[in-house]
């Protein structure tokens, strides 16, 4: 039964998420909120909800290889394996926005944690951790990329997000319902994430960073290869990037908050990975065609990130 539960909890998870983004959706834009400020708000934010429920599941249940997994895991399989799938389906070119603002600033949050959770290595302390000081300090970065998202929003009318308007009635239910299903969902994926990794023999390490990882990133995924699909590479791409930055300055930041999140050595090879993806990412926009992810390329991170699998499988 709680391998049933923890399928449907990702099905349950990924609906929330639906029902949330919709509801508060349609509440933005009845007040008068703009598109684009929906978009990088709201939407934007829904489809890394699921990263963030499962880490407060796991961090609250000490669990904390769990919500490192997830975060780091996610992160490379956003840019490795979904950017790559999406790249087979269409090449994508990056706005000049992405490539000289947005990928940096996602290289800067995996720089920025790979140096926090480094206390062994820097001051040769006897271990590593992401302390509450550390996650205020991704927090801060986190508010600087808002504030740089509000600057945009300002300033740039051209991207449009849709969205449904529904009555006030169905948004208040379907922010609430999609609450309770994200609720429900985060701990039957985390229960059935543990009982695994247990029963399997595998670490929760390796669980957080191969199947909670994926399944969290189905949202992402889904919206990504629907926007190749569709031609809209701006969104594909962007998706994909302010999930990452997103993942590590909020989410990993909050998750530093509830209790400090202790960094094995083993993790050290996963935070490399992280910061490979985005400069893999950032140097594919100068390889070839100019600010474009070409199909050669889609599949190249996609061998990438298999080769990575395999070798977590093998050493872990």
């Amino acid at each position: 039964m709680i391998y049933i539960l923890f399928i449907i909890g990702f099905v349950l998870l990924i609906k929330g998420a639906d029902y949330l983004v919709d509801g508060s959706s349609s509440v933005a834009k009845k007040y008068g909120i703009s598109n684009i400020v929906i978009g990088l708000t709201i939407v934007a934010f829904g489809t890394s909800l699921p990263e963030l429920i499962v880490n407060i599941f796991a961090v609250t249940n000490d669990k904390p290889e769990l919500a490192i997994g997830n975060i780091l895991g996610s992160n490379i399989v956003n840019i490795f394996f979904i950017l790559g799938a999406s790249a087979l389906i269409y090449p994508l070119v990056a706005a000049r926005n992405t490539v000289r603002k947005e990928i940096p600033f996602s290289f800067l949050a995996a720089v920025a944690v790979t140096l926090l959770a480094s206390d062994a290595l820097i001051d040769g302390r006897a271990y590593s951790e992401l302390s509450r000081i550390d996650g205020l300090i991704l927090l801060s970065f986190f508010a600087v990329f808002m504030y740089y998202i509000t600057s945009i929003a300002k300033s740039d009318t051209s991207s449009q997000e849709d969205c449904k308007v529904i009555s006030t009635k169905v948004s208040i239910l379907s922010i609430i319902g999609g609450i309770l299903l994200l609720v429900v969902g985060g701990k039957w994926i985390v229960d059935g994430a543990v009982h695994i990794a247990s029963s399997l023999g595998m670490s929760e390490s390796l669980i957080g960073l191969t199947v909670l990882a994926i399944g969290t990133s189905l949202p992402e995924l889904a919206t990504s290869v629907v926007a190749a699909y569709k031609k809209n590479a701006d969104i594909a791409i962007g998706n994909v990037v302010g999930s990452n930055i997103f993942n590590i300055f909020f989410i990993l930041g909050v998750s530093a908050l509830i209790t400090p999140l202790p960094f094995a050595s083993s993790n050290l090879i996963d935070l490399i990975m992280v910061i490979a993806a985005s400069l893999i990412l950032f140097a594919f926009m100068y390889i070839g065609k100019r600010h474009t992810l070409e199909k050669w390329q889609g599949a190249a991170m996609i061998i990438i990130y298999v080769a990575y699998v395999v070798y977590l499988i093998v050493s872990r």
